[in-house]
């Protein structure tokens, strides 16, 4: 497994080595002791011990006495100027982002149609997606389009990427505004084995209407894991414009 003629050091052929399994989710359950990977790497305790040392560095294990070597799960975390992006978050982290499509129809919603400003009778694109970062499930999406603008999606590829740029690809349409509402909510236990969440962990609720040019295009909730994910603010300015934020608060 390791070539002993190569120049590189043989600690960082390990490293390399656990980073693809560690990639591949080989130790989501449990990493190796110093002595199991001394056995499976053939090498001495001191190598291995300066390849964990790297990794731990590079934030991806933890080591606390008495408790050996853990994996650190990536927290996923999501700037607050504008509309988020889970795809790129994804993305940016480095990890695999791919979808599960649940749902791509035709259907009738009231809820939604108030939301799209349509008779509540018509009919609308329904699109349910299961959002991934690796192998592990982290955002739950149920969109709802008016169906005269986005029925061209029924023939999407909608298993990556961004809805919006499919949006753009099929059916000519762009999002130029909109706005979310972010809360915390405990799932229904049906998503929460969708989302495999812990019992004890809760979700981002957050609600999205999305408009293009004068017309709502898509009436959205998204369910987005809590333990997985976070939001970040920052801003500039006196006092009174942290006041007038905190005053739009329900």
């Amino acid at each position: 497994m390791l070539d002993r003629s190569s120049p590189l050091p043989l600690w960082a052929q390990i490293v390399t080595d656990l980073r693809n399994r560690l990639a591949g989710g080989e130790f989501d359950t449990h990493f190796p002791t110093d002595e199991e990977l001394t056995r499976y790497y053939e090498v001495s305790r001191h190598t291995v011990r300066e390849a964990v040392r790297r990794l731990q560095a590079d934030g991806l294990l933890l080591r606390e006495r008495g408790r050996g070597t853990m994996l650190v799960r990536p927290e996923l975390e999501q700037p607050l100027q504008g509309m988020y992006s889970l795809a790129a978050t994804v993305r940016s982290k480095g990890l695999d982002e791919h979808s599960e499509v649940l749902a791509c129809k035709l259907s009738v919603a009231e809820e939604a149609a108030v939301q799209l400003g349509i008779a509540k009778d018509e009919q609308v694109v329904y699109i349910e997606r299961l959002r991934y970062a690796g192998d592990e499930p982290l955002a739950l999406d149920r969109s709802w389009l008016p169906a005269d603008l986005a029925q061209g999606l029924l023939d999407a590829d909608l298993s990556s990427g961004s809805l919006y740029d499919s949006l753009a690809q099929h059916c000519n349409l762009r999002v130029t505004s909109g706005w979310e509402r972010i809360r915390p909510l405990n799932p229904s236990s049906h998503d929460r084995e969708m989302l495999r969440l812990p019992l004890a962990e809760a979700v981002f609720a957050i609600e999205r209407l999305a408009w293009a040019g004068d017309r709502p295009l898509e009436w959205r909730i998204s369910l987005i894991r809590g333990d997985r994910y976070c939001f970040r603010s920052t801003w500039t300015g006196p006092v009174g414009n942290l006041v007038s934020m905190a005053n739009q608060l329900v």
